[in-house]
C-alpha cells in the first residue's frame, strides 16, 4: 500500500499556553505588524477574545477583530474578512473558537493575499499559494481543524457546502489550551466531542486511510470514548478537558491526511439545508451509518468495537459488531444527542434533497461501503 502523510503545523499544548500566543507568534510574524483575530459572536461574548487581543497588543502588535462568522461559515463572510485583510494590511491571523472561526480564518488567509472567491480554488481556476500565517486556538474539543488542510464553506446563494483543501491551508501553529474549553456548555461539549469521534472512526475506516492515520485514529477513539462522558458530566474536570482536546487533535491528524465518509456527507447535507451545527449533525447520523457500514469489512468494524471498549478481545466479530452498534446508540443517547426527529425543523419531504446532496459529496467515494442515494435515503428514514 502506497501512502503519504504530511502535517507541517507546529503543535503546542498545555493548560495556560494560550497566554503565550504573542511569544509563539513572533517567530513567524514580527511585532509592529497587524494581526487579525477571527472568531464568532458567542466566543467573543464569552470573553475569550479580549485576553488574546491584550497579549498581542502588549507585545507590540496592532490587532483587529473579525467575528462575523456563522455556525456554518458563509462565503460572503470569508470575502468580507478577506477585504478587511487587504484594507488593514494584515500580516497574520489568529483563529479563536471552534471549527467555524478556524475554517473562516483559513479561507481569509488564502483569499486575502490572493483574491478571488472560494469556488475559484475548488474548481482549479486559481492556484493555492501565498497563504498568510495562521495560528489556531480551538475553544472546543471537536473539529480538529487546527491541524487539517480543509476549510468547509457554505455558499450563500445555493446553501451548498464546498471544501477548500490543500496542504498550504494547514495552520502554521496550533495552540491547544484545555482551560479555554472549561466553560463550554454540556450540549456543545457532547456534540463537538462526538464530531471528533466521527473524525477518528471515518479516518480509520475510509478507503483512503493509511497506517499513520489509523494509529492516530485508534488512540483518538479510545481517548474520546473514555473521557467525553467525564467532560460532559463535569465541565471543570481539567483532566477530562485535556484528554478531550488531545483526542480531538489526534482525530484531526487521523482524517486530515485521509478523508471522512458517509456520516459527514449526511451531516453536511443537513447543515446545508437547515444550518444545523456540524457537531450535532454528525452525532445524529453516527450510529445509523455505522450500522449500515458494518455489513462491509466486518473484521474492521469488530476492531472498532474493541478499540472503543464496547467489546471484549475474545468476542467473535459478529458479537463485537452488535456491541459496536448498540454501544454507539447508548453512547450518543447518554450524551443527550437529539434524534433526527427531535430536530423539529427537519422535514421528511426534504429527505430526497438531502440524500442527493450527500451522494454528491466528494467524500461519498471514500466510504468503506459503496453507498448510493437510495442508501442515504434508507439511513435518513432509519434515523427519523
Amino acid at each position: 500500500m502506497n501512502f503519504e502523510y504530511f502535517c507541517n503545523t507546529k503543535i503546542v499544548m498545555g493548560i495556560g499556553k494560550s497566554k503565550e500566543v504573542a511569544l509563539i507568534l513572533k517567530d513567524f510574524v514580527a511585532p509592529n505588524s497587524t494581526i487579525m483575530i477571527v472568531s464568532d459572536p458567542g466566543v467573543n461574548k464569552a470573553g475569550l477574545v479580549t485576553p488574546m487581543e491584550r497579549y498581542l497588543q502588549e507585545a507590540g502588535y496592532s490587532v483587529i477583530v473579525f467575528d462575523q462568522v456563522s455556525q456554518n461559515p458563509r462565503d460572503n463572510e470569508c470575502l468580507k474578512g478577506a477585504e478587511l485583510f487587504r484594507e488593514e494590511q494584515v500580516t497574520g491571523l489568529i483563529a479563536v473558537g471552534g471549527g467555524s472561526p478556524m475554517d473562516t480564518a483559513k479561507a481569509i488567509a488564502l483569499l486575502g493575499p490572493n483574491g478571488g472567491i472560494p469556488e475559484d480554488y475548488v474548481e482549479g481556476k486559481k492556484a493555492y499559494s501565498n497563504v498568510a500565517p495562521l495560528i489556531c486556538i480551538p475553544t472546543t474539543a471537536g473539529t480538529g481543524s487546527e491541524v487539517t488542510r480543509s476549510s468547509v464553506i457554505t455558499l450563500s446563494a445555493s446553501h451548498k457546502k464546498i471544501t477548500l483543501k490543500h496542504a498550504l491551508l494547514r495552520p502554521t501553529i496550533a495552540i491547544l489550551d484545555p482551560a479555554l474549553t472549561a466553560s463550554v456548555p454540556k450540549s456543545i461539549t457532547a456534540a463537538t466531542g462526538v464530531d471528533a469521534l466521527v473524525h477518528a472512526i471515518e479516518g480509520y475506516t475510509c478507503k483512503v486511510t493509511n497506517p499513520i492515520s489509523k494509529a492516530m485514529g485508534a488512540s483518538a477513539m479510545a481517548t474520546i470514548v473514555e473521557y467525553l462522558p467525564k467532560a460532559y458530566e463535569n465541565g471543570e474536570n481539567l483532566e477530562a478537558r485535556f484528554k478531550m482536546q488531545e483526542g480531538s487533535l489526534l482525530a484531526g491528524l487521523c482524517f486530515g491526511s485521509a478523508d471522512v465518509a458517509a456520516v459527514h456527507c449526511l451531516a453536511e447535507a443537513l447543515g446545508s439545508l437547515y444550518d444545523t451545527p456540524h457537531g450535532i449533525a454528525n452525532a445524529v447520523f453516527l450510529p445509523y451509518t455505522i450500522q449500515f457500514n458494518s455489513t462491509e469489512n466486518r473484521p474492521l468494524h469488530a476492531e472498532l468495537a474493541r478499540i472503543m471498549d464496547f467489546a471484549e478481545k475474545n468476542d467473535s466479530d459478529e458479537v463485537a459488531i452488535n456491541k459496536l452498534v448498540d454501544g454507539l446508540y447508548a453512547f450518543t443517547k447518554a450524551l443527550g444527542i437529539p434524534t433526527l426527529k427531535e430536530l423539529s425543523y427537519v422535514k421528511f419531504e426534504d429527505f430526497e434533497k438531502m440524500a442527493e446532496l450527500a451522494e454528491q459529496n466528494n467524500s461519498t467515494s471514500s466510504n468503506v461501503r459503496v453507498i448510493t442515494k437510495k442508501d442515504y435515503l434508507e439511513i435518513l428514514n432509519a434515523a427519523f
